[in-house]
C-alpha cells in the first residue's frame, strides 16, 4: 500500500457540502488577519487590500483575475498579492479550500528585517501573483495550520517567519514605480479624490472634471491603470474604510451610513462580495 503525506491526504479529500469560513486576528503578529475557508459557489467581486494577501490552495481549484490577468490555480499554487492590487476569485470544478494571511506593509518589512538581521531598504513586493511552488505552498499551509491551532508562541512565530522570508527570497523584489504620464497623473487625481470623498455621493461628471478628462476617457484610462472601474474602486474604498471601523468596534448599521452605503443591506451585500464574511462576522472576531 502506498504511503501518502498529510498534505496529499488533505488535497484528495472531497470538499464539504457547505461553505465555511474561519476568520481571526493573530496577536502574535500584531493582530494580522487570517482566514481559512471553503467556497463552493461564492464569487469575490473585484477588490484590493491595504495589506498583502498571501495564501495557498489546500484542495479544489479557483480562477482569479489579478491586475488584469486571468489564471486558474489549484493545490500547490500560491497567492502573493501586493497591497492595492485589484483581484477577484471564483470556484471552479466544485469549489476550493484555501488559507490566507493579510500582513500589512510594516509587519512584512519587520519580519524580513528580523529574519535577515538587516534593515530592509525599499518597499517589498512580489512580481508574480499566482505561482506554482508545491514545496513552499506546503510549508505555508503547515505554518498556517499551526497558527490556527493556537500552539506555542515560539513554534507559531518561527514557522510563519521562515515561510514569509523564503517567499520573499525566492519570489520577491522591491516595487519599481512606472514612469509618469499626463494620463496616469489624471487618473491618480481621480483615484485620490475618490479616496478622500468616498462617503459622499459622487457623480461621473464631477470626477471627470477633477481628472481633466472626458467621462469616457476617464473610465477607459482608470480601468487601464487600476484594472477596475471608478465606481468599483469607490465601493472598494468604502469597504476598506468599513473594515477599519468594524475593527474599532463600530456597529454595522452606523458604518453603512458613515461609509456612503444606501443602507445596511446594501453594505452587507458588497462587504461579503469582497471579504467572504458578513460585517457582523468580521466585527465579532
Amino acid at each position: 500500500m502506498q504511503n501518502i503525506s498529510q498534505e496529499q491526504a488533505t488535497e484528495a479529500m472531497p470538499l464539504a457540502g457547505a461553505e465555511t469560513t474561519r476568520f481571526w486576528r493573530d496577536p502574535r503578529f500584531g493582530g494580522m488577519e487570517c482566514l481559512s475557508a471553503t467556497f463552493l459557489t461564492h464569487e469575490f467581486a473585484p477588490h484590493a487590500h491595504d495589506t498583502f494577501s498571501i495564501g495557498a490552495i489546500e484542495s479544489g481549484s479557483q480562477i482569479a483575475t489579478i491586475c488584469g490577468a486571468r489564471e486558474a490555480s489549484g493545490p500547490g499554487d500560491l497567492y502573493l498579492i501586493n497591497p492595492g492590487e485589484t483581484h477577484d476569485g471564483a470556484p471552479t470544478d466544485g469549489g476550493y479550500r484555501y488559507r490566507m494571511i493579510y500582513p500589512d506593509l510594516s509587519l512584512f518589512r519587520e519580519i524580513l528585517e528580523d529574519v535577515t538581521g538587516r534593515v530592509f531598504h525599499g518597499t517589498p513586493a512580489f512580481g508574480k501573483q499566482i505561482l506554482h511552488d508545491p514545496k513552499l505552498g506546503a510549508a505555508f499551509l503547515g505554518a498556517h495550520r499551526t497558527l490556527e491551532a493556537g500552539v506555542g508562541a515560539l513554534e507559531t512565530s518561527q514557522s510563519m517567519f521562515l515561510v514569509l522570508d523564503a517567499m520573499f527570497r525566492q519570489h520577491g523584489s522591491s516595487i519599481i514605480v512606472p514612469a509618469d504620464t499626463s494620463e496616469r497623473s489624471a487618473v491618480r487625481r481621480a483615484r485620490d479624490y475618490l479616496t478622500e470623498h468616498y462617503a459622499t455621493d459622487l457623480g461621473l461628471e464631477e470626477l471627470a472634471a477633477v481628472a481633466g478628462l472626458s467621462r469616457a476617457h476617464l473610465i477607459r484610462a482608470f480601468r487601464k491603470e487600476f484594472h477596475i472601474t471608478p465606481h468599483a474602486f469607490l465601493t472598494d474604498v468604502r469597504i476598506r474604510s468599513a473594515r477599519r471601523r468594524l475593527r474599532a468596534g463600530d456597529l454595522p448599521a452606523e458604518v453603512a451610513l458613515e461609509c456612503g452605503f444606501a443602507d445596511q443591506a446594501h453594505f452587507t451585500r458588497h462587504f461579503k462580495a469582497r471579504t467572504g464574511l458578513t460585517p457582523g462576522q468580521y466585527r465579532a472576531r
